[in-house]
């Protein structure tokens, strides 16, 4: 059987690096075989215009007229990485999706290799993980990583063997879901882990960027807050549990202060009450704004789009080992 695949790429300042990975992805859409010996071809790909400073419009019609499997999109303002890949994800007609950059530091032919993996494995979505580092700084390759994996243990996101990446491969039908579902503001990858359950991970490796990055540190912070607004309740639960601890703090101040007065026979300094009562209330309070934010979180899941079931139009299986 041929697996169909739609690749989609967002594109802010793709102008020079375009051609070079359009041309590359040409030789994937004619049948090809994966490592593993699978049909595969790349049906179409898929240029999202994300309104940039350069004339990446002019390249992606150029590029749409030298190549059939080419279909543009035009978007019509600046959206953003996520929405924009999620404009192509809902116009995807494939087997499955695959997101990329358009700087080209991400391999095509690295594609046959993550849809064998999802074969075998029978995984939902397959994110490439760099097996070098990213080219970008060791600053800001730092802060990255800190920042994913804040996500994938402090906010209780259960895929930890890995981190997610711009490189994916998607099942079709779950790109396809979660594009309907997503609202604004959502992160992408918070957005495909409320509809998959089954994450591999591909080793790659990643060529230097054809130009600059397009991220400032600005940005990136950016998208880590709304990582973080996105990623579930956890956090405001922190909220909960900190005035939990403070109500036990002038408990156990209140003990002590009865344990020296009334058997340790020594002078309970006066400002121990005044710390009991600053304690207890303000862990009342906490509380109190911890389980508000627990029901704003839940009138969040709806805003955002979360769908409480996806039904599937084939079985989902446990990842095989």
């Amino acid at each position: 059987m041929l697996i169909t695949l739609s690749v989609v790429i967002p594109v802010y300042r793709g102008e020079h690096s375009l051609p070079s990975l359009v041309q590359e992805l040409a030789k994937l859409s004619q049948p090809n075989l994966s490592p593993n010996g699978i049909d595969y071809v790349v049906q179409e790909v898929l240029l999202v215009h994300d309104c940039g400073p350069d004339y990446s419009d002019k390249t992606i019609e150029d590029l749409a007229e030298k190549y059939s499997f080419v279909r543009p999109i035009w978007l019509t303002r600046n959206y953003g990485q996520h929405p924009a890949t999620l404009s192509g994800m809902a116009a995807s007609i494939s087997d499955y999706v695959v997101t990329m950059d358009e700087d080209g530091q991400q391999i095509p032919n690295d594609i046959g290799k993550m849809l064998d993996m999802a074969l075998t494995g029978d995984f939902q979505i397959i994110y490439a993980q760099p097996s070098n580092p990213p080219p970008h700084g060791l600053i800001r390759n730092t802060l990255s990583t800190i920042a994913k994996k804040t996500a994938l243990k402090l906010l209780g996101i259960r895929y930890h063997s890995g981190v997610f990446n711009s490189f994916r491969l998607i099942d079709g039908e779950i790109s396809r879901i979660i594009a309907a579902y997503c609202s604004d503001g959502v992160y992408l990858d918070i957005g495909l882990f409320w509809v998959a359950s089954r994450i591999g991970y591909c080793p790659v490796r990643l060529r230097e960027e054809a130009r600059p990055s397009s991220y400032t540190f600005s940005k990136l912070f950016t998208h880590f807050w709304r990582m973080i607004l996105t990623s579930g309740t956890k956090p405001l639960r922190l909220i909960t549990i900190a005035g939990a601890l403070s109500i036990v703090l002038s408990l156990l101040l209140v003990g002590y202060a009865f344990y020296g007065k009334f058997i340790a026979k020594i002078v309970v300094e006066g400002w121990t009450s005044v710390l009991v009562i600053i304690a207890f209330f303000s862990g009342l309070i906490m509380v109190s704004l911890g389980i508000v934010a627990e029901y704003l979180a839940i009138t969040m899941g709806i805003v955002m789009g979360k769908p409480i079931y996806i039904v599937s139009s084939k079985p989902t299986r446990p990842a095989k080992k």
